[in-house]
């Protein structure tokens, strides 16, 4: 059982994916697992076969119990072993059927409590109940941080006069379903900029930085059911705006949808959280650990501003940095802070 985030403890098996004696290949889903972030899918890391399923699905186990066993080579034929548990689908009466229809709730995460594991209407309601394991975990996680971190805050204003006008002129030459937000622009600075202040992106564990092994931002989305998550794109400093942008969309759909990896939530560098689109000025954000960054993106408002000793009307964005003291220190922050003002003046180099 991956951890998916310093607040997990456990999860619970809903569905294999694969069958003993299916090969499968790194980057393969291979079962999916219930957490207090959802319904999450859980990929293999080597290739082989699928030798033995250990845990049913249905069962509660904790953070790094055996799910199964993978042998690199086809295993040999069985010498009377017992019969493995197959996968099996709850059936769902009519009515709980219906209920999870309007409610929006996805019954492959729902467990039966009627006979033989029947998913009841009771189920359904319950299931569909505000998401109070989520924020209970959130909850958890951010009261740690405020309790372990020692937060420092930085902020700055950036003239985004550049990047929305190459933004649009970019966006004419592209068809409706490639034209990029200004969201995707902000990620790939923040990117970029990690490059400059290494010591953003990473970990603090067991009294010291880990370096990332690569610029992974996690990307803060919020669910329909309540909650959030903050599932991360992978290399993002090496991945060109179009392709970053597809991803940005395919992450967000996937996530609403519960169908997120487990790769995806458990390995953020960093963090970045947007509210401009909630109309917010700026957002000052707590680190979620145990990485020891976070950047807030407020919304982008015609504010005055000088420019050649004259004051001019100039679509400006709070951006804020949130990071902990013990990897970092506030000269660091400012530095990563003008690193990506610096790059969203030239959004064509981005």
């Amino acid at each position: 059982m991956p951890t998916l985030g310093s607040d997990m403890e456990a999860g619970t098996l809903v569905e294999w994916m694969k069958h003993p004696g299916d090969t499968v290949k790194k980057g393969d889903v291979i079962a999916v697992v219930d957490t207090q972030k959802g319904a999450i899918e859980i990929e293999v890391f080597e290739d082989g076969v699928l030798d033995r399923i250990v845990v049913a699905p249905g069962t509660k186990v904790p953070v790094g119990t055996v799910l199964a066993q993978i042998r690199g080579t086809a295993p040999s034929p069985p010498a009377g072993t017992a019969p493995q548990e197959e996968p099996h689908r709850s059936r769902v009466s009519p009515m709980a059927r219906k209920v999870a229809a309007d409610r929006g709730v996805d019954l492959a995460l729902v467990k039966g409590s009627g006979a033989q594991g029947a998913i009841t209407r009771e189920d359904v309601e319950r299931a569909a109940a505000p998401a109070s394991a989520m924020r209970t975990a959130i909850a958890a996680a951010m009261a740690r941080s405020k309790r372990e971190i020692p937060h420092y805050y930085l902020s700055t204003q950036v003239d985004m006069s550049a990047a929305l006008t190459w933004l649009r002129a970019e966006n004419e030459k592209r068809p409706m379903t490639d034209r990029l937000l200004p969201a995707v622009l902000l990620i790939k600075a923040v990117a970029l900029g990690l490059r400059d202040v290494p010591e953003l992106n990473g970990y603090w564990v067991d009294g010291g930085f880990r370096a990332g092994a690569g610029i992974h931002v996690g990307c803060a989305i919020s669910l329909r059911g309540g909650g959030l998550v903050a599932p991360a794109l992978h290399d993002a400093d090496q991945t060109d705006l179009t392709t970053l942008m597809r991803q940005l969309q395919d992450l967000v759909a996937r996530a609403r949808a519960g169908s997120l990896k487990s790769s995806e939530l458990a390995d953020p560098t960093i963090t970045v959280t947007n509210l401009g689109d909630q109309g917010v000025d700026a957002a000052f954000g707590i680190i979620y650990p145990p990485q020891v960054a976070i950047v807030g993106i407020g919304k982008i408002a015609e504010r005055p501003w000088v420019v050649s000793g004259r004051i001019e009307p100039r679509p400006v964005l709070t951006a804020t940095l949130s990071a902990d003291h013990r990897a970092s220190d506030g000269h660091r922050g400012g530095v990563f802070l003008a690193v990506v003002d610096r790059l969203l003046q030239t959004p064509e180099a981005l």
